[in-house]
C-alpha cells in the first residue's frame, strides 16, 4: 500500500545561550509534537509503533552540528527517519561572543492507506 501523509506538524525551538544546535532541534520537535493528537490511529486500528512512519526535517544554520540520532530517538512512536537541512536562524551577539540558535522542525506522519 502507498504511504500517504496524514499529518504535518511544525515546531520551533531554540538554545538562547550556548549555540547548541541539537538542543534547539530537540525543542523544535517537542514543540511540534505538543500540537498534535493522533487519536485517528486508534480509530483506524493502526499500531503507532510499527504502522506509523514519521519523517522529521530540522532546519538550522549549521545542519552538520545536529545529532540526528538524538532527534530520531526523541520521537516516542513510529518508524522514524530524520534529517537536518540549512534553515533556521542564528542570532549572534558579537559583544559577548554568544550565539542564539533557532531551529524549525517539520514532522510528517505517513500511514499505509489504500
Amino acid at each position: 500500500m502507498p504511504r500517504k501523509r496524514v499529518i504535518l506538524e511544525l515546531g520551533t525551538g531554540n538554545d538562547l545561550h550556548g549555540g547548541d544546535y541539537t538542543k534547539a532541534a530537540l525543542r523544535a520537535v517537542q514543540d511540534a509534537l505538543h500540537h498534535s493528537s493522533l487519536a485517528m490511529l486508534r480509530s483506524l486500528g493502526v499500531d503507532p509503533k510499527t504502522g506509523m512512519f514519521v519523517e522529521v526535517t530540522i532546519g538550522v544554520q549549521q545542519p552538520e552540528k545536529v545529532d540526528i540520532e538524538a532527534v530520531r530517538k526523541s520521537l516516542p512512536y513510529g518508524v522514524v527517519t530524520a534529517k537536518a537541512v540549512k534553515g533556521g536562524l542564528d542570532v549572534i551577539d558579537r559583544e559577548r561572543g554568544d550565539n542564539a540558535v533557532i531551529a524549525n522542525a517539520a514532522v510528517a506522519v505517513r500511514l499505509e492507506l489504500p
